[in-house]
C-alpha cells in the first residue's frame, strides 16, 4: 500500500472518529448502530492501522451519523 493510499485511510478514519464524537456516540455505540465490532471501529480510527470498509457500512455510518457520505472523502492536506 502507497504512503498516500495510507494517508487516505488515515484522513478517512480520523474524520469517523471526528463525527462519531460530534453526535456523542462511543465507539460501541456506532458498532452496534451499524453492525460492525467495536474492534473494527476502533481500527478504522486508529491513525497508524490503515483498515478497509466496505461500502455498504461506510453508508450505514452515515446514516448513522447523519452526515453526507461524501464528507468522508473531503480529504484536506495535512
Amino acid at each position: 500500500m502507497t504512503n498516500h493510499r495510507k494517508n487516505q485511510y488515515r484522513q478517512l478514519g480520523l474524520t469517523i472518529a471526528y463525527y462519531r464524537k460530534l453526535r456523542g456516540f462511543t465507539q460501541l455505540q456506532l458498532a452496534e448502530t451499524v453492525n460492525l465490532s467495536r474492534t473494527h471501529i476502533s481500527n478504522l480510527e486508529a491513525p497508524n492501522m490503515p483498515t478497509s470498509i466496505s461500502l455498504d457500512k461506510l453508508f450505514d455510518i452515515s446514516d448513522a451519523l447523519d452526515i453526507p457520505i461524501k464528507t468522508f472523502f473531503d480529504f484536506h492536506d495535512v
